[in-house]
């Protein structure tokens, strides 16, 4: 059966303010370059549901959800806003934060379930993948954690072992801390070094605690990391968690903000990255899992050139299609190149000229390969210990 893909029209009431970086129309620019392809028809859309308070509780304070409605109806007192996150510069209060957050929740909760339950292998909810959100905190353009939150409702429904990778720039932080303890939900990223960007958290020797401890790992990876070294770190370590985790359901968050282009940033990946990282992600879910995978978004902040190639492709991993590649389909073009600041892409791959040479490329490559070593090395036999010597 064909994955379901979760988008609706209804999804850009998450929407902090005209030039907030976090913006749904990435979710347009992706769905239509789909459709323009002739990958996705849009009756196949299905709009995201309203999760319930029920929901949300299972990993957020009831307090924290009171004060997020609080602030939807302009009756939040600046303490606690501040106190709650809400009101800064990364996550604004606007008018329907609460219904707008708990609609992404509700599209991840739905996708989860359809798998989790047999009724589908797969399923790609493009407006999720809040991964900064907390307990009782938003964080990073999160107010919700809608991962987190789907995660919980299929453990507490079915069971499931759950195995979350996340290669966002950034450190999936949020959902990290909220299993950290948890043996049954392993999770793993991929990220920038905190050194130099947003949350600083994310290092090797975040690895869980008490049952959880060996259940969360972290790959750090340096500044200007290319392709060829974010791929192998990535396969390499995923592949590893498969093997010591054992799941029964992959969920994927796939920010595209690792790409050159991305303004908040420091990575070097092409749209390469892009494409293998949901081709792997398609196979070990084969191999592990009997196929079921669910993927998310989001970061990504190069809007018009970067996110609806890179998200795309993660369709086309899901359906078991090769990359997509060719020229951009001129419609599709005609219909965004108004709305940007620059020259759209004509086709699906970069232009190797685009990306300047980075001088330290081996020294980068090395580190990162003995960083990958180390958030897996302490938890695999020593029969897989010697496929790396």
């Amino acid at each position: 059966m064909r994955p379901a893909y979760i988008f609706g029209e209804n999804e850009n009431s998450y929407r902090f303010h005209e030039d907030h970086p976090f913006n749904p129309i990435r979710l347009k620019l992706t769905t239509s370059l789909l459709i323009a392809s002739g990958k996705l028809q849009a009756s196949e859309c299905i709009a995201p549901p309203l999760a319930s308070i029920e929901s949300l509780a299972l990993v957020h304070d009831l307090d924290y959800i009171e004060a997020v409605q609080a602030a939807a109806a302009g009756e939040l007192s600046t303490l606690k806003a501040n106190k709650f996150g809400l009101g800064t510069e990364d996550t604004p209060i606007f008018p329907t934060i609460h219904e707008g957050a708990a609609r992404l929740v509700g599209g991840t909760v739905h996708a989860l379930d359809l798998v989790a339950s047999g009724k589908l292998e797969r399923a790609f909810h493009v407006g999720g993948g809040l991964h900064h959100g907390m307990r009782r905190k938003a964080s990073g353009f999160c107010v919700y954690n809608d991962a987190a939150v789907a995660i919980a409702h299929v453990r507490k429904a079915y069971g499931s072992r759950v195995l979350y990778v996340d290669t966002d720039a950034h450190h999936g932080d949020g959902v990290q801390w909220l299993f950290y303890d948890d043996d049954d939900v392993m999770t793993l990223s991929i990220h920038e070094t905190g050194r130099y960007l947003f949350p600083g958290t994310g290092a090797v020797t975040e690895r869980g605690n008490g049952n959880g401890y060996g259940y969360s790992w972290n790959v750090p990876v340096d500044a200007f990391t290319q392709d060829e070294s974010f791929l192998r770190c990535y396969e390499t370590v995923f592949r590893e968690a498969c093997e010591w985790f054992k799941p029964d359901i992959i969920v994927t968050q796939n920010g595209a903000d690792a790409h050159a282009f991305d303004p908040l940033t420091h990575l070097a990946s092409t749209i390469r990255t892009f494409e293998q990282i949901p081709q792997i992600a398609s196979r070990l879910a084969d191999e592990y899992t009997e196929g079921r995978l669910v993927a998310l978004g989001g970061g990504g902040y190069d809007w018009y050139r970067t996110v609806p190639r890179a998200w795309a492709q993660v369709w086309a991993g899901l359906t078991r299609e090769a990359p997509y590649s060719g020229d951009i389909p001129p419609e599709w073009i005609e219909q965004w190149q108004d709305k940007a600041d620059l020259a759209l892409p004509t086709c699906w791959d970069d232009h190797p000229y685009t990306f300047q040479h980075i001088p330290r490329r081996q020294q980068i490559e090395e580190k990162n390969w003995e960083v990958t070593k180390r958030a897996f090395w302490p938890f695999i036999s020593n029969d897989r210990k010697s496929i790396y010597v």
